[in-house]
């Protein structure tokens, strides 16, 4: 299945898409489990200043979107790739900038060793799951783009909005946890 999730048919991306991964990385911890995610620099030409799950367009090196999104962690954020337990993947998701992002679900198990790529990785933080399965979550917004009204789904957590193809992502997230 594709889709944006967010109820905006028309701004579908008509012309060729550039494959995609990203890992959606879920964090056990003892109390409870988080979702891991990146603050992306302000200085990227795409979803700059953005928060998103580690990952990015497939290589030709690349053998298949696991691969692709594993890479991708491995270079944003300097995840290991032995230490991600692969549990299944997301629908795959469209963004209006041209990617076809297929979300890889992964189990990641403290401690962490991370070291984020500083070029392109502002920041690197969870949430924990809870949040993101709250009633009343996600919160629709809109705003104005190209001269129409544009909705989208967002996660509002502490000083952070996550929303865009992430959010998207975490809708769906919640759709096969069974929350509404």
């Amino acid at each position: 299945m594709r889709g944006d999730h967010d109820l905006n048919p028309a701004f579908r991306h008509d012309g060729e898409l550039r494959p995609a991964a990203v890992l959606v990385p879920l964090v056990i911890h003892a109390e409870g489990t988080t979702i891991l995610l990146t603050l992306r620099t302000a200085h990227l030409q795409a979803h700059a200043g953005q928060i998103s799950f580690p990952g990015g367009g497939r290589e030709p090196e690349d053998a298949d979107d696991v691969a692709t999104a594993l890479r991708e962690a491995e270079e944003e954020i300097g995840l290991a790739p032995g230490r991600v337990e692969i549990i299944g993947r997301l629908d795959t998701y469209v963004t209006r900038t041209g990617f076809e992002v297929v979300p890889i679900v992964g189990l990641l198990r403290p401690p962490l060793a991370l070291d984020p790529d500083p070029y392109e990785v502002a920041d690197v933080f969870e949430v924990p799951l809870e949040v993101i399965l709250q009633p009343g979550f996600p919160q629709l917004h809109s705003r104005e783009l190209l001269g129409a009204t544009r909705w989208f789904y967002a996660f509002p957590h502490e000083d952070r909005f996550i929303w865009g193809a992430t959010a998207g992502m975490l809708l769906n997230l919640r759709e096969v946890l069974g929350e509404p």
